[in-house]
């Protein structure tokens, strides 16, 4: 069998004991985004599966919203990813 060459990990533990591999990130050519993609993406960064250069190249995302989604998911849960939940969560 042929793997592929890339950078970084190929698969990282999440602190709930389970395994997350890059199989499990959304496709390259997302263009809606709904809170379950982005919160896989927000988990890919943060535990070291992708860098955030990485996901911001891969997604063709800005730092802007690739730093919003980590800070929403950081404070406030997936829950805050919905697009739903933008004021109330996003509020200053």
């Amino acid at each position: 069998m042929y793997l592929k060459k890339i950078d970084g990990p190929r698969a990282v533990r999440l602190p709930d004991g389970s395994t997350m591999t890059r199989a499990d990130l959304p496709p390259s050519s997302t263009r809606r985004w709904v809170a379950s993609r982005k919160a896989a993406v927000v988990k890919a960064v943060q535990y070291g599966l992708l860098s955030q250069d990485q996901a911001k190249e891969r997604y063709a995302l800005s730092e802007e919203e690739l730093m919003e989604w980590v800070n929403a998911a950081k404070l406030h849960g997936e829950d805050a990813l919905k697009v739903t939940r933008v004021q109330k969560y996003r509020q200053p």
